[in-house]
Parts: C-alpha cells; sequence; structure tokens
C-alpha cells in the first residue's frame, strides 16, 4: 500500500510539474491597440492578394476599431458603396511554436458576415500558403445561424478541401465564448467553451500535412462577403460589431 501512495504522488508531482503558464496576453485594457504587439493589414488586398484572397468585399483601415470597457471592439460598416472593416495581425511581433492559444469573443452577425481568430505559419513569406500552414481556430460566418468553424490547411488539403469541422451551439450569437486550440508535437485540439470539437492528428506528420513545427501568428479580423461569408450581403445589418475580450496563450512551465 505503500508503494502504491508513493506512486500516486510521483504521478501528482509530474501533473502539477507540467501545468500551463500564461506566457503573453493582450486584455485590450488600454486606450488605444499596442502596435509593439500588433501591425495593421491595409486595403482589399491588391494587387498581391486582391479580395484577399477570397474575393471578400471589404476595404480594411486603421480606424474600424476601438478599444472600450477593456475589449478591442472591430466594427464593419457599409460607407456609400463600399465596405469596411479591420484587420490585425502580431506577424514578426509575437509568434508561437505550442500551447494553448485563446480568445474570448462575441461575433459579429447577418448575412455576409465572417469574424476569425486564426493564425498563420511564419514562414508564409518564403514558402506561400498553403505551404505555410494555417490554424482557424474561430470561423463564424453569418448565413449559418449556431454554427463554429474550426479548420486547418495544409499542402494536402486546403480552401475547400481542408480539415475542417462545422459544430452546432445554440445561440453561439448570445455572449462571449471562448474560442481555443491546444497545440502540442502530436496534435491540435480545437475547443469551444472547453467542449472538444476536433482533434487533428496525423501520424505520419510529412510536411503536406504537419506544417504546425514553427512558430505561428495571430491574425484577427471581420471580413464581408466572399467565396465562405458570402457571397451575399444583407446590407440592412450594418454596422456590425466583432469584439474580442482576450487573446491568450498558454505553454506548459518548464
Amino acid at each position: 500500500m505503500k508503494k502504491v501512495l508513493v506512486f500516486i504522488a510521483i504521478i501528482s508531482f509530474g501533473v502539477h510539474a507540467q501545468e500551463r503558464e500564461l506566457v503573453w496576453s493582450d486584455e485590450f485594457n488600454g486606450d488605444a491597440l499596442d502596435l509593439t504587439s500588433w501591425n495593421f493589414e491595409l486595403g482589399d488586398g491588391c494587387p498581391n492578394l486582391c479580395g484577399w484572397g477570397n474575393n471578400e468585399r471589404q476595404v480594411y483601415t486603421k480606424e474600424n476599431h476601438r478599444l472600450e470597457d477593456g475589449k478591442l471592439i472591430i466594427t464593419a460598416k457599409k460607407e456609400g458603396d463600399r465596405y469596411t472593416s479591420t484587420r490585425i495581425t502580431t506577424q514578426g511581433k509575437h509568434e508561437f511554436q505550442y500551447g494553448r492559444m485563446e480568445a474570448r469573443a462575441k461575433v459579429a452577425v447577418g448575412q455576409g458576415i465572417w469574424p476569425a481568430f486564426w493564425m498563420l505559419g511564419s514562414d508564409i513569406k518564403e514558402v506561400g500558403w498553403p505551404a505555410c500552414g494555417e490554424i482557424d481556430i474561430l470561423e463564424y460566418v453569418g448565413r449559418e445561424e449556431d454554427m463554429v468553424y474550426t479548420t486547418l490547411h495544409v499542402p494536402a488539403g486546403h480552401g475547400d478541401s481542408a480539415f475542417s469541422k462545422k459544430t452546432k451551439f445554440e445561440d453561439i450569437e448570445e455572449g462571449y465564448h471562448i474560442y481555443a486550440a491546444e497545440w502540442s508535437p502530436e496534435q491540435i485540439e480545437f475547443f469551444v467553451d472547453d467542449q472538444s470539437v476536433f482533434v487533428y492528428n496525423p501520424e505520419d506528420k510529412t510536411k503536406a500535412v504537419w506544417p504546425f513545427d514553427q512558430p505561428f501568428y495571430f491574425i484577427i479580423n471581420l471580413a464581408i462577403g466572399g467565396n465562405f461569408g458570402g457571397p451575399d450581403v444583407d446590407d440592412s445589418i450594418f454596422p456590425q460589431e466583432y469584439a474580442i475580450d482576450y487573446v491568450r496563450v498558454y505553454q506548459l512551465e518548464p
């Protein structure tokens, strides 16, 4: 019996020794976006990636966001004959390899709306997409109520053939929810409010299916229309707000 208790104690110690540590976060508590952490991506993607690769309709600006009550709020608008929104990234400033990537957010709603919280591989400038890999922790499209998309794009499966899961959550549009990906050298598991919704763990981790052995950076954006969010857009819904309470990264303590 004594040996059993000692064994249990050793296991317990090992578990606690592997507890997660918060290694980076943005709680959006300031008066303005922290530009030591975030970059703006501006315009319509032209000339290199017109429509941001998805025939999206919005033009990204620095003006379609604000910090309020400890939240980042991105506002999509119809202004004359154009749609405007905001897209930010941590590229070159905060990039992470493995851990729990988490955001608490309230989605924008309505036909044509497409809020997202996602990641791209840091080598995208060298190898391009999809070779760099893409981790979509949250995608919501307003034409599909109560649905959350979690997706991975890799060379062996991207675009319409990506490795993806659509999960139904009643009233996901109401209030704030936690969207997370737990990423290790073995697998990536997605969660919505701590409910596991999708696990990706290819056995043979070639570059074609597993470009996830390098740092990735965050992207937060609110797109309008496009191949996925549209094509139809209901102009009566604007303005629409996508609110992010925080972004946090947890990794195992050394």
